[in-house]
């Protein structure tokens, strides 16, 4: 289950059942029917920053999009898909939400108008194995993607062509990536258990986040770039200080793997979508003190 904060109290979920879901955050209800559209599970969701659009990425080798209205989405009737697009595994929304990337099970990575739907240039080609994840710089000029080649790459995100050699390290495959809030950092991490955080200028690495013994399936940043929240496949979520890679807090309450995990855009609150069929927002996270 993938899960996303929109900026107004409310949580998009996406499930391997097809349907997509937007619920209340104070209330943890979900009012209305779910979204449906995908033919198969839906595997990654994304909000733009205004709260305007949803995007999903399906196993049914399409993206779509929805707006948001109160506390339901309403289809835009765009379904982007292209000749030889494999299920998609990931997308992520541009900073200014007018583009659309995505990142899918045939190694490469695409661009969309998020107004028409249409492909922009060509697939952006170099991981060897399926893209995992895929992820904008905050100033919408780069993208950093994860893949089963247990690499990161860095691209472009005007001429869509790769910046430098792959970044490796990890050794198993590399499920999520996600830039620091003032774009100097981006965390990786991989089925080989660790955390990664490399300067992304540099292309260096500059320390990895150790402790967590199974596969990490999901990373993300708080707002304020101290912490880093995982999601594990053991059901836990993790808050680690980004600058020391200590881990600071073990939230435990999911029965089965952790998919996705989120911050709210003030830092206090964390969102996790399970394989339980369930998502689960933490309010009194052990740290809350040092998010904000």
């Amino acid at each position: 289950m993938s899960v996303a904060f929109a900026p107004d109290d409310r949580i998009v979920s996406g499930s391997f059942d097809g349907t997509i879901r937007v619920s209340n955050i104070r209330t943890g209800e979900a009012p209305g029917d779910p979204v449906t559209g995908p033919s198969d599970r839906v595997t990654c969701v994304a909000v733009t920053t205004n709260c305007s659009l949803i995007a999903s990425g399906s196993r049914d080798r399409t993206i779509r999009t929805w707006r948001l209205n109160g506390e339901k989405g309403v289809s835009t009737g765009l379904v982007m898909r292209a000749d030889g697009m494999a299920g998609v595994n990931s997308l992520a929304f541009s900073p200014d939400g007018s583009r659309i990337v995505s990142g899918s099970k045939d190694g490469a990575l695409r661009m969309w108008n998020a107004k028409t739907g249409a492909q922009v240039g060509d697939p952006m080609q170099g991981h060897t194995d399926w893209v995992w994840s895929v992820a904008f710089s905050p100033d919408g000029a780069r993208i950093a993607s994860g893949s089963e080649d247990e690499t990161v790459r860095l691209w472009d995100a005007q001429t869509l062509q790769p910046l430098g050699d792959p970044l490796t390290g990890h050794t198993g495959y590399v499920f999520s990536v996600a830039f620091s809030p003032d774009g100097a950092s981006i965390a990786s991490g991989s089925a080989d258990g660790t955390i990664r955080i490399w300067d992304a200028e540099t292309r260096q690495p500059k320390h990895t986040l150790a402790g967590n013994k199974k596969w990490l399936r999901s990373v993300a940043f708080s707002p304020n770039g101290r912490h880093i929240a995982s999601g594990a496949i053991d059901g836990t979520v993790r808050i680690w200080d980004a600058a020391t890679g200590k881990a600071v807090g073990v939230l435990k309450g999911h029965t089965d793997w952790v998919w996705s995990v989120a911050f709210s855009p003030d830092g206090t609150q964390i969102v996790s979508g399970s394989a339980d069929k369930t998502v689960r927002v933490w309010d009194r996270i052990p740290v809350s003190d040092l998010l904000t």
